[in-house]
């Protein structure tokens, strides 16, 4: 396999994949009542540009008052007609993310703290790449770039990047500290909408390590789940100067007899008890859950409805994989679980207010002539560590684990957690990466 490809295939995207501008410069002085982000465009930056500019977001009053209203007057349909959620996203389900979102969600606070950490702006391959840069305190800290998926943003690493940069704070010592870049990919949040085809895993790939030096870092590491797992392997298939070591919470390990048997089985003989559980977590997903996937892959222009109702917008992503929407169901319900109903909606906001919908659904079909399937191992070159995450799409089996990467150094399987580890399950996942790390160092 040539070491660029982004690893997705035609025939197997139907049954393997998973996942998973407004290209607007706002200045710093953005104040309300400016054009809104939409609006904006970074037409006044020189080409061939490669300067780091700050960056900052407000959203107007009226995109606000004008997303509440759209919310209170969604037209519903009737309830489903099952008592579980087999048929899709459960009305009562969404009538309580609609009442809370309508009556007590604040955006200002949300983009208050998003906006406490220091944002930028740069020009990488003729896109407008935006990404948050927060530096330790602590001298030889280890550069570390990670990557978000669909249908997450920078707003799912938020938890994370305290405890990365400020260890001592969280439970860790000086020896554990890293500079972090978190940057939206093309299409998603405040980077540019790509406007002509081409922006693929591999492309991405190259404009992050561009992004890594043009910070200066001359050696750093890696970390993804989702999408950003593709992009983080992809990275190393690659092998830029300065690429120490990678990290996933949604590895890429099926052997090639579970491969061959989804999506419908039989069942592969001789698996273990993990390897059992995997099994059933995978032909769940491929049977019952790719139909968001296979949308977006094939007609992601056809979503307009997803830009028009923040109601549709919002089951669309609900509906990601069985697993993290119940837990998102019952947070809704009022459980405690480690999302809340603010995060949920903080996420899911960022989406409506910078109208990447379907921008952000484009990369499924940027990849849909590749080679391979999503979860195919890659023959990652470099160190790698895994987190498994008990309710991920499904969780990767030691065995599959160090068969998959050649050079793994840290796998750990966790009794929690779902698809979005950094956003649900900080702790957990900051200890993995400081350990999956130490050695690179």
């Amino acid at each position: 396999m040539h070491e660029e490809h982004s690893a997705f295939g035609r025939r197997d995207f139907l049954t393997t994949t998973f996942v998973g501008t407004a290209a607007a410069l706002v200045l710093p002085s953005a104040i309300e009542g400016s054009p809104s982000y939409a609006q904006q465009s970074a037409s006044s930056v020189p080409a061939g540009d490669t300067s780091i500019r700050p960056f900052r977001y407000r959203a107007t009053d009226a995109e606000l008052a004008d997303l509440k209203l759209r919310i209170k007057a969604t037209k519903w349909p009737e309830r489903e007609q099952v008592a579980d959620d087999t048929q899709g996203v459960q009305l009562a389900t969404m009538r309580k993310l609609a009442d809370y979102w309508a009556n007590q969600h604040d955006w200002r606070r949300a983009e208050t703290h998003l906006f406490s950490y220091p944002h930028f702006i740069t020009n990488i391959d003729g896109l407008d790449i935006h990404f948050i840069h927060v530096k330790s305190k602590h001298p030889n800290a280890l550069p570390l770039i990670v990557t978000h998926g669909w249908p997450g943003s920078i707003i799912e690493q938020l938890k994370i990047i305290d405890p990365l940069t400020n260890p001592t704070a969280h439970g860790g010592t000086a020896a554990d500290a890293f500079d972090v870049v978190i940057p939206s990919l093309p299409g998603y949040g405040f980077s540019g909408k790509p406007q002509a085809v081409g922006w693929d895993v591999a492309r991405i790939s190259r404009a992050w390590d561009t992004l890594m030096k043009r910070l200066g870092y001359k050696s750093y590491v890696a970390q993804g789940g989702d999408w950003g797992n593709a992009v983080t392997e992809v990275m190393a298939l690659q092998k830029p100067a300065g690429l120490l070591a990678i990290h996933t919470n949604m590895s890429a390990t099926l052997p090639e007899a579970v491969r061959n048997a989804l999506p419908a089985g039989p069942e592969p003989a001789g698996l273990s008890a993990d390897e059992k559980y995997a099994w059933n977590q995978l032909t769940d997903f491929y049977q019952n859950g790719l139909g968001y996937a296979i949308e977006m892959r094939n007609r992601p222009q056809t979503l307009y409805a997803l830009t028009d109702s923040p109601v549709g917008l919002a089951s669309w992503i609900l509906d990601h994989d069985i697993q993290s929407y119940r837990l998102i169901a019952k947070v809704f319900d009022g459980a405690l679980e480690g999302l809340t109903r603010d995060d949920i909606l903080d996420n899911i906001t960022l989406y409506w207010l910078t109208n990447t919908a379907i921008s952000s659904a484009q990369l499924y079909w940027a990849v849909r002539n590749g080679k391979g399937g999503f979860f195919d191992p890659r023959g990652v070159p470099l160190p790698t560590g895994v987190s498994a995450f008990r309710y991920e799409i499904y969780q990767a089996p030691e065995s599959w684990a160090r068969s998959a990467y050649p050079h793994l150094v840290f796998y750990k399987r966790h009794d929690k957690g779902t698809h979005f580890a950094a956003w649900e399950q900080p702790k957990l996942l900051t200890e993995d990466l400081r350990e999956t790390f130490r050695g690179v160092r």
